[in-house]
């Protein structure tokens, strides 16, 4: 596992995306050195972890536009390209992870497959059971008018924080 979440690691580095490797014991602690306030999330799905309290996870689109940083659980990651499947839901996931500066993703070292067919096979069991889930590979970026530009749909900045022992 260690080596698949390294391999990720280095892809996602190249993608211009920080990952954080934490102990869930200390989780409040790697999660605070990625947040800038105020911040709008999802509830995580994992046991050993949650957010704080200071993180609005049913925001407005007020809450929305006024975040710094927006943190959603990641489905799963690939580590092949250094990739993240986040929810695609009616609630905050998608949201939270698109519209602020800043999107911090949190990720169980366990829900690291190495490459995209184990990712599809993984996506086809979400949708299987009536999910969805998109792919995010560090800051969005697009050069369609010319220059590279950072940022132009969707966060600048992109931090993965692994839960090592979820």
């Amino acid at each position: 596992m260690t080596s698949l979440v390294g391999r990720f690691e280095c892809e996602a580095a190249d993608a211009g995306c920080e990952v954080r490797r934490t102990l869930a014991a200390d989780f409040a602690d790697a999660l605070a050195e990625s947040v800038e306030r105020p911040a709008v999330g999802a509830p995580l799905p994992f046991t050993s972890v949650s957010l704080p309290e200071y993180v609005t996870t049913d925001p407005t689109p007020s809450d929305l536009d006024a975040a710094a940083t927006g943190i959603t659980p990641a489905q799963f990651a690939v580590a092949e390209y250094g990739s993240v499947a986040i929810r695609s839901t009616g609630g905050s996931d998608e949201a939270a992870s698109l519209y602020p500066e800043r999107h911090v993703a949190v990720l169980a070292e366990s829900d690291v497959v190495g490459d995209m067919t184990a990712g599809i096979e993984r996506m086809g069991k979400i949708v299987r059971a009536g999910g969805d889930a998109v792919f995010a590979t560090g800051a969005s970026a697009t050069a369609d008018m010319g220059e590279l530009v950072v940022g132009a749909h969707g966060p600048r900045e992109v931090t993965v924080v692994v839960v090592e022992d979820r």
